[in-house]
């Protein structure tokens, strides 16, 4: 992945931390708007400026930060480590991307939430 940073002479860009873009005319992936994160409300338009980053899709290569799992055997030991110190944990539930170290789209991720047991 690549970022693309701006910073921009308006309180707020797109009124949300995170808006994703799926069409095909559009080359970045994602922009985020950091203040989102942690101002709410009308509380962003007291800082009259904003910073945003596009996200651009790339292929990954060694060097390269790795943003998404890489399913290697190296780092599959290593995430099986983790698994084993989970199941030691009492009360807690470890779920998601990084709990099960695998790519998830929301609405499959949120369904598999929504039908942990509950004690």
């Amino acid at each position: 992945m690549s970022f693309e940073q701006q910073t921009l002479d308006t309180p707020n860009y797109q009124g949300n931390a995170v808006v994703n873009y799926t069409d095909a005319s559009v080359p970045y992936t994602r922009i985020i708007e950091h203040k989102h994160f942690e101002l709410f409300g009308d509380r962003v338009y007291s800082v009259p400026k904003t910073v945003i980053s596009r996200e651009y899709s790339t292929e990954w290569k060694p060097g390269m930060e790795p943003y998404y799992p890489i399913n290697d055997a190296r780092n599959n030991a290593v995430a099986e480590q983790y698994r084993t110190m989970a199941q030691q944990c009492e009360n807690v539930i470890f779920g998601g991307r990084l709990a099960e170290y695998r790519y998830y789209d929301m609405a499959p991720i949120v369904e598999k939430a929504l039908s942990l047991p509950i004690s």
